[in-house]
């Protein structure tokens, strides 16, 4: 029997599992980033880097932008987790049944369905189909209101079809999406007959690899690709070994860990002591609950909370020392005038800044900068 895990440990395995152990050196394999991780999460909004450059930038400092896009269509398929992401192409197989999930939901009429006529969806279809991959922009319908969200019916009705993998992303331009036929884009061979609980099954032995040690609703959660009572099942089925794990409050939990859970532990060593700025969408926080209970770290994305509610900022950044955070970063970035700007600090409740905790600071904002070309680092917020 395993005995029970003490906090620290635990917090290693999962440093480990997430590839923020240790520094990757020489130039990046983006797929087996990727793949460590289980998908790469994209978003719109460019704050210093998109998030998705940033989330494999903070495991291999050499990543730059650019070395991403390429891989989509060959290596990558882009789809709906939990959110936008990047997915590698060997999930495909496994991915039907969230084709078929998310394909019904726009089915029966949830917030986007398009609302306009079969015969209006399947003219769209037929003009990526005649004249090759479209943007939203080729097309145009208004949106019924002015509101933040609204979107045009013809942007919902590409999503529709998006969603039930009838049509795919083939690449994006300044991160504009353009939509080809599923057929088109996805390998051929590709097996779709495979038992939709098969596909569960593997998605959740996946999803607790890639976790390490986890509850049922955290595997469920993964890949946002099934319900509550699908993972339940699949936990009756597989059976899988348990161990106990010390959470930062001292509680005692038992969870599902990986079957090669002792050959982790015996490889495991102490995760660097450099200080890092995570993402707020990197997959080591994304969940919040489990980033409480691992680290006693609290942490909130406030970017859609209105200013006058937020306890911190806007696009804030948590700091990650060795395996504990220390804080967190609110930064601002002008590529055109050349500068980085600190617009908010907030040192962690216990957590001492002397001169060397700043210093490493200091030099990841220098690196982090580096990376977008940026030469000027500035405060604006008091350190």
């Amino acid at each position: 029997m395993t005995p029970v895990l003490d906090n620290r440990t635990v917090r290693h395995l999962w440093l480990h599992a997430n590839g923020l152990s240790q520094m990757g050196t020489g130039a990046p394999d983006v797929m087996a980033l990727i793949r460590q991780i289980g998908f790469l999460q994209i978003d719109t909004i460019r704050n210093v880097t998109r998030a998705h450059n940033h989330i494999l930038w903070s495991r291999n400092q050499n990543y730059r932008e650019g070395m991403l896009w390429p891989l989509l269509g060959r290596h990558l398929f882009e789809h709906f987790t939990h959110d936008a992401s990047l997915i590698p192409m060997q999930i495909l197989p496994l991915w039907q049944r969230q084709f078929t999930r998310l394909g019904a939901s726009a089915a029966r009429g949830e917030w986007y369905q398009s609302g306009l006529g079969r015969a209006e969806i399947a003219a769209i279809r037929a003009r990526i189909a005649a004249e090759g991959p479209l943007s939203t922009h080729a097309f145009d319908t208004k949106a019924a209101s002015r509101e933040m969200w609204a979107r045009p019916p013809h942007k919902k009705a590409l999503d529709q079809m998006w969603y039930a993998g009838d049509l795919a992303t083939c690449r994006r331009e300044n991160f504009v999406k353009f939509y080809d036929l599923g057929e088109r884009v996805f390998p051929t061979g590709i097996q779709k007959n495979m038992d939709k609980t098969a596909q569960a099954d593997a998605l959740c032995d996946l999803a607790l690899d890639r976790l390490g040690m986890a509850s049922c609703g955290e595997v469920q959660r993964f890949w946002g690709a099934m319900d509550a009572a699908e993972a339940r099942a699949w936990m009756a089925r597989r059976v899988p070994q348990q161990v106990s794990v010390t959470d930062a409050d001292g509680r005692v939990r038992t969870v599902l860990a990986a079957p090669d859970l002792e050959a982790r532990l015996a490889a495991l060593s102490a995760p660097t002591g450099r200080l890092r700025i995570l993402n707020p969408f990197d997959p080591a926080i994304r969940d919040r609950a489990r980033l409480r209970r691992l680290f006693g770290f609290e942490y909130v994305n406030e970017m859609f909370v209105s200013a006058d509610r937020r306890r911190w900022g806007y696009y804030v950044y948590p700091l990650l020392e060795g395996d504990r955070f220390v804080g967190r970063i609110e930064l601002k970035a002008n590529r055109t005038q050349g500068w980085l700007r600190v617009t908010g600090f907030w040192r962690e409740p216990g957590i001492r800044w002397g001169a060397g905790r700043f210093a490493r600071l200091e030099a990841e904002l220098r690196r982090f900068s580096r990376m977008v070309g940026i030469g000027a680092i500035e405060w604006s917020a008091q350190p």
